[in-house]
């Protein structure tokens, strides 16, 4: 028994001095620490959870498929009419950003867009099923959720009517974030002539399975090639997470940059099927339908970087007067924090919008620990009452507007297939930020003193929350 015990021991040591050699190794100091103080604290469980957990780890064969994919991006580009592209009338300080998103994303910014905002929840969804109703060619739609219930079924019914004109529709879902709807009207739909495939499944035995917590976070459609959506909101009813209903934004588009989202939708189809679809309807003819210039930066562990952390990093630098972050969770690595509180200390205006509710309990304790370090380098932090702000979008002093899925967190950064689009135009970003005021309007302004007065019970289990910002 005792051999038994200096043995374990022994093994503990060694799994501890050897994961203390190779976890940092191509990792953040955040995710190093945490991963390295679980193990120290529990060898063996570490190691396994590390196995699964700890390495952001794609099939070779997916990476590959986004090599091919941003190789036929940056092609397809090249040959449309240059009448398309369009340089964004920006100031010195925020022109090489554009250029970084592009570098980024693989897509330039196309002009003559119409960028319609839609912050009510059933609108956008009673806009959508109208949209498809009147599809003549395709529907593809993405989303990470997608529940079976009552908005689920609205726009199931609506596919399905479109199905039965002969209109082809194209569904793909997450496997975790949709796995009701996969299960219980999937079938249906199929039956119905709807194509509905699940995104990066998970199991060691599955073909192309990734990690078990890779995701497509990604929430997008595009109809005939001619209509967009992109934004927050899922397929689901505002209250499929109990107590508070979620409060979302949806961005309606029309202009050639729909076909950049339709080669976001085409790519994620590849990756699950490995074929193209070569419709030329796909690509109808690109007309101009407004004023904004706008592009798309698509991001996930298939590309080389953490291309929305690195764009909203760079605006944040480059920002000179006011900027504002919608975020529904705030988790950031120190990379991201430094930046914020540098704006912050420059003296540029900068305004945190939060959800007072929470819908992860867990994590709102984490992402409550950052609050001392941003207010004390002068972030305003607004927290949102009436709703769960479930709405992700950002403006930078009165040029550029972000509108899409990605999160202020490690895992929307680093773990997630996420989308954002950039908008140049000071009209719409005007428009976001009216919507902002209304924010601040019904949100409590959390001020230094009010938080220094939180319990010391509260603060140690925020902090301790924190510990863990690697895995939320």
């Amino acid at each position: 028994m005792v051999k038994k015990g200096v043995l374990y021991l022994l093994s503990a040591w060694i799994v501890r001095l050897v994961m203390l050699v190779y976890v940092p190794q191509k990792r953040s100091t955040a995710a190093s620490r945490t991963w390295l103080l679980l193990i120290f604290l529990l060898p063996w469980p570490g190691v396994l959870l590390y196995t699964l957990f700890g390495r952001i780890r794609v099939p070779k064969r997916r990476l590959e498929q986004q090599q091919r994919a941003s190789r036929m991006i940056r092609l397809a580009q090249a040959q449309m009419a240059k009448s398309l592209l369009a340089a964004p009338d920006l100031p010195p300080n925020l022109t090489p950003v554009a250029d970084l998103a592009t570098r980024l994303g693989d897509f330039e910014p196309f002009g003559g867009n119409a960028v319609e905002l839609l912050p009510n929840y059933q609108g956008s969804i009673d806009r959508l099923v109208a949209d498809v109703d009147a599809a003549s060619h395709h529907v593809h739609l993405l989303s990470y959720i997608f529940e079976p219930d009552e908005t689920g079924r609205q726009v199931a019914d609506a596919l399905v009517r479109a199905a039965g004109r002969g209109v082809k529709c194209r569904v793909l879902l997450d496997t975790v974030g949709s796995r009701r709807a996969l299960r219980r009207l999937a079938p249906g739909l199929r039956a119905s002539g709807v194509e509905v495939r699940a995104t990066l499944p998970v199991g060691f035995f599955r073909r192309n399975a990734a990690r078990f917590d890779l995701r497509n976070h990604r929430k997008l459609t595009v109809i005939d090639g001619r209509i967009g959506y992109i934004g927050s909101q899922n397929i689901a009813n505002p209250t499929f997470v109990k107590n508070h209903p979620n409060e979302e934004l949806v961005v309606r588009l029309t202009g050639p940059v729909v076909a950049q989202l339709q080669s976001v939708f085409l790519a994620d189809h590849y990756f699950e099927t490995n074929a193209r679809i070569q419709e030329k309807e796909l690509f109808p003819a690109l007309t101009s339908k407004g004023a904004s210039i706008a592009h798309v930066v698509p991001s996930g562990p298939g590309y080389t970087r953490e291309n929305g952390q690195e764009l909203i990093i760079a605006l944040l630098y480059a920002a000179r007067y006011r900027v504002v972050i919608t975020t529904p969770y705030f988790v950031p690595d120190d990379v991201f924090l430094q930046a914020l509180r540098s704006a912050a200390l420059r003296g540029v205006d900068v305004h945190l919008v939060l959800s007072l509710h929470a819908n992860q309990t867990f994590t709102q304790f984490a992402q409550r620990s950052y609050y001392d370090a941003v207010i004390d380098a002068g972030v305003k932090i607004h927290l949102y009452r009436p709703h769960f702000l479930h709405a992700k979008h950002l403006t930078i002093d009165n040029a550029v507007a972000l509108v899409g899925s990605t999160n202020i967190d490690i895992r929307s950064f680093a773990l997630n297939a996420e989308i954002i689009l950039v908008i140049y135009d000071p009209a719409v970003v005007a428009n976001l930020r009216a919507l902002q005021e209304k924010y601040f309007a019904h949100s409590d302004a959390l001020t230094p003193a009010d938080w220094a007065r939180r319990p010391l019970l509260l603060k140690v289990a925020q902090n301790t929350a924190r510990l863990a910002d690697s895995f939320l």
